[in-house]
């Protein structure tokens, strides 16, 4: 008898089990290249999600960054992605890096932080204003990813052609570090919040120069497209940065699919932003992750995202 009614309760317990499980959604969060910030942050939203009481189940990886994580997103791939808004746009129209793709399946979940783009040069390469990169050997980002295309439009904007006015160079950040150091580049755009920690990384082994971009050429990045603005890096963000330096600076977005269910997409909005404080241990950054600056979009929000905003007083698209 103790026996069949130790089978009963075990059978009972597996069925109990098994109803967590499938009750349970599992997300996986796109992120980017493990020397960037996207990569780390990743990891402290999956753990947040995972803790967070909304039987979610959420693990990071890395990818190749914007333009992989809105493929990935747009094919179910991924059910959260980081993408820098020049890619997004242009994923979301179908344009640009996008025209063969055609448009992604893409909602906005929320706006993190902007992100100001760095020009870095030694200073052994003797760059030390933006048309001294002419011919040079310039890194414009990772393959694929969106500092790749923001590098492009600044390229452009500057009446050069990237294929022939420069010697350009596809790498990672830790890869572009790298070849800083051995002089294998002359200079390299980078895409981080400041202050970024490879550029102090560099700084603390090289003499190197952050080089401005011309104002005509923010001011036509600006016009041209609508989700870029001016950005000062201001003096004293680096050691030895005796000046502003102006450039343009990109939003960086959370991303998921227009299938995404609209209680899941309400769930995660609201558990990433009322735990701001769990993400400020990874990057300053998040001091972003505040209603107000999470709200401001580039393409139509999630269902789930607009219900939360309209609940602290904020309608969205």
């Amino acid at each position: 008898m103790k026996k069949r009614n130790l089978v009963v309760m075990l059978g009972v317990m597996a069925c109990f089990l098994a109803t967590q499980v499938f009750a349970m959604t599992f997300v996986t969060i796109g992120t980017g290249g493990v020397g960037g910030t996207w990569y780390p942050l990743g990891g402290a939203i999956a753990e947040v999600l995972t803790n967070g009481g909304i039987d979610v189940k959420a693990t990071s990886r890395a990818t190749g960054a914007s333009q992989e994580n809105c493929r990935l997103v747009s094919a179910g791939r991924v059910q959260m992605g980081m993408t820098m808004g020049v890619t997004l746009y242009q994923a979301y129209t179908g344009t640009g890096f996008f025209e063969k793709d055609g448009k992604q399946d893409l909602k906005l979940l929320m706006n993190m932080y902007p992100a100001p783009h760095h020009l870095v040069a030694t200073k052994a390469s003797g760059i030390e204003k933006f048309e001294d990169i002419r011919g040079r050997k310039v890194v414009f980002g990772s393959p694929g990813s969106g500092d790749e295309m923001l590098s492009t439009l600044i390229i452009l904007a500057a009446g050069m052609d990237p294929e022939k006015d420069l010697k350009k160079e596809l790498l990672t950040y830790t890869e572009s570090t790298m070849a800083l150091k051995d002089g294998n580049i002359d200079a390299a755009f980078w895409n981080f919040p400041t202050p970024a920690p490879a550029y102090m990384e560099m700084l603390a082994v090289r003499e190197m120069n952050l080089i401005p971009l011309p104002e005509e050429v923010v001011k036509k990045v600006v016009e041209d497209n609508s989700f870029m603005l001016p950005y000062v890096i201001k003096a004293g963000t680096y050691d030895k940065q005796d000046k502003d330096v102006l450039t343009v600076a990109d939003g960086n977005f959370l991303v998921v699919s227009s299938k995404m269910d609209e209680k899941l997409s309400y769930d995660l909005v609201k558990t990433i932003l009322e735990n701001k404080d769990a993400f400020l241990r990874v990057t300053k950054q998040a001091e972003h992750f505040v209603t107000e600056e999470a709200s401001k979009g580039i393409i139509p929000f999630a269902e789930g995202a607009k219900k939360y905003y309209k609940e602290k007083g904020i309608t969205v698209e």
